[in-house]
C-alpha cells in the first residue's frame, strides 16, 4: 500500500517540489491550495503554473482548493486520508504585507497552522508533521551580534556566530514584523503538539527558500525577484543597509531532501534552521554581480536608506544540528546552481509569454 502524504501550500515553491520528490518515491500525494499568493501578490503571485505542472507530471496527485483556516474540511481531508506524514508549506509569507493585513497573515499562519495540527492529532496522530517556519522566529535580535562591514557586505565579527545562527539563539524581545509573530506562533504550536501530546513534529526555520519554481515578487523571494528584474530590466529597489545585507540560501530541492529525513527519521516537538549556510550566503550587491554575469546585464536599482521593520542586516544559518541529527544529509545545489536555474526558469517563462524585453521607465507592467 502507498504512504500517504498531505502537502499544503502545495502549488507554491516548497510544496510542489516536496509533490514531485514524494511522487517520485511512490507516495500518494493529497496537495491543498487554493492560490492564495494570487489574491495576496496578483497575477505575479499566481501559482496556477505550477500546479498544473504537478496535476500533469506527478503520478498520485490530488489537489484540493481548500483554505487551511477551514475548521470543516481540513479536519475532514485528514480524517479521510489518514496520511503516514503531513507537510505544511501553506502561509501568508511577507513581512511587508502582513502590516496591511494582521488578521488575514495571523489567521492563515497560526490559526491555520493549529487548525492542520488539530486535525492531525484527532484523526491521524501518528502522522509525522513538518512545519516550514522561517528564520523571522529571531526578530531582528541578530542585529544585535557585532558585524564588520566588508566591501559588499555585512558579516558577524563575533566568532561564536562564524558558522551562523544557532537554533539556541533567543526568540523573544525583539521585533519580528507581524509576519515574524504569527510565524513564531505556529513555530511554538508546532513544538507544543510533540512535547504535549508526543506528536512527531518539527519546525523548520527556513533561509531564503528558493528554486526555478518561485513565482518571485517584490514583498517575497529575493533571488526570483531578484534576477526577474536583471531579466526584464525592471528597477530594484534596495531598502537600507547598503545593499550589504546578508541572507542564506537553500534549493528548494534539498529542502524536501531534509523533510524526506526526517519523515524517516522522526522526532517529537524538534526545530532546525534550514538554509543555505554560510556556504550559500550573498548580500543584494553580491546577487546582482552574479544576477548580471550570466545574464549580461547590469541591474537597475535605486537605494533608500530606510531598512524594512524587523529585516536582518546579516543572516545565515548553522546547519550543524541539522547535519548532527542527519549525517546523510547536505546541501546538493550551490549559489552558483541556484542563480543559473532561476534565471534559465525566467527566461523560459518570460520568452512564452512574449514579455522578453526591457520595460521602459515609468512603462506599467
Amino acid at each position: 500500500m502507498k504512504r500517504r502524504l498531505i502537502v499544503t501550500g502545495s502549488a507554491g515553491l516548497i510544496g510542489s517540489e516536496i509533490c514531485a520528490y514524494f511522487g517520485s518515491l511512490g507516495w500518494e500525494i493529497y496537495g491543498v491550495d487554493n492560490n492564495q499568493r494570487a489574491a495576496f501578490f496578483g497575477p505575479e503571485g499566481d501559482v496556477t503554473r505550477n500546479r498544473e505542472r504537478t496535476e500533469s507530471t506527478v503520478d498520485g496527485y490530488k489537489h484540493y482548493n481548500i483554505d487551511i483556516r477551514d475548521r470543516v474540511k481540513i479536519p475532514g481531508l485528514v480524517k479521510a486520508a489518514k496520511p503516514d506524514a503531513i507537510v505544511n508549506c501553506a502561509a501568508q509569507p511577507s513581512h511587508d504585507l502582513a502590516a496591511q493585513i494582521p488578521f488575514d497573515d495571523f489567521d492563515i499562519n497560526a490559526a491555520g497552522t493549529l487548525n492542520l495540527l488539530e486535525a492531525a492529532r484527532r484523526h491521524s496522530p501518528d502522522a509525522v508533521f513538518v512545519h516550514m517556519s522561517t528564520n523571522k522566529v529571531y526578530g531582528d535580535a541578530p542585529n544585535e551580534i557585532a558585524m564588520k562591514e566588508l566591501a559588499t557586505r555585512w558579516d558577524y565579527a563575533d566568532k561564536q556566530y562564524e558558522s551562523g545562527i544557532p537554533e539556541t539563539f533567543r526568540i523573544d524581545r525583539s521585533k519580528h514584523s507581524l509576519f515574524g509573530a504569527s510565524k513564531l506562533a505556529a513555530d511554538v504550536l508546532v513544538q507544543e503538539y510533540g512535547r504535549y501530546f508526543g506528536m512527531k513534529t518539527c519546525a523548520l526555520r527556513g533561509g531564503c527558500l528558493t528554486g526555478p519554481n518561485h513565482a518571485g515578487v517584490e514583498l517575497h523571494g529575493f533571488l526570483s525577484y531578484l534576477a526577474k528584474c536583471n531579466i526584464e530590466g525592471r528597477m530594484y529597489k534596495i531598502y537600507g543597509y547598503k545593499g550589504k545585507q546578508v541572507r542564506d540560501n537553500i534549493h528548494s530541492f534539498d529542502v524536501a531532501r531534509f523533510v524526506e529525513e526526517f519523515i524517516g527519521r522522526p522526532r517529537c516537538g524538534e526545530v532546525y534552521n534550514l538554509g543555505g549556510g554560510k556556504g550559500n550566503s550573498c548580500s543584494i550587491l553580491e546577487a546582482f554581480e552574479t544576477a548580471a554575469s550570466i545574464t549580461g546585464k547590469k541591474m537597475i536599482y535605486e537605494y533608500t536608506g530606510k531598512n524594512r521593520e524587523g529585516d536582518h542586516i546579516c543572516y545565515y544559518s548553522d546547519l550543524g544540528k541539522a547535519r548532527s541529527h542527519y549525517p546523510d544529509w547536505s546541501i546538493t545545489k550551490s549559489l552558483d546552481d541556484i542563480f543559473e536555474e532561476i534565471i534559465s526558469s525566467w527566461e523560459d517563462r518570460i520568452a512564452k509569454t512574449g514579455k522578453n524585453r526591457t520595460v521602459k521607465k515609468g512603462e506599467q507592467v
